[in-house]
């Protein structure tokens, strides 16, 4: 019988590159939400969180 060993080294994936792209996709949403949010007429918002609260069935009236 042949005792075959085998040795291969992995190395795991570097997380400071995805943790650093996931910060980055965070601040340019909440920087769009509020730039979004600042310029938009009142009633637009309202209408925007008024559908979606309806969407999710949670009632507000």
């Amino acid at each position: 019988m042949q005792n075959i060993q085998s040795s291969v080294a992995t190395q795991a994936p570097s997380l400071t590159v995805s943790n650093t792209k996931q910060i980055l996709a965070a601040l340019t949403l909440g920087f769009a939400l509020v730039l979004f949010v600042g310029f938009a007429p009142m009633e637009v918002i309202h209408n925007a969180a008024h559908d979606a609260r309806h969407a999710f069935a949670f009632p507000c009236h």
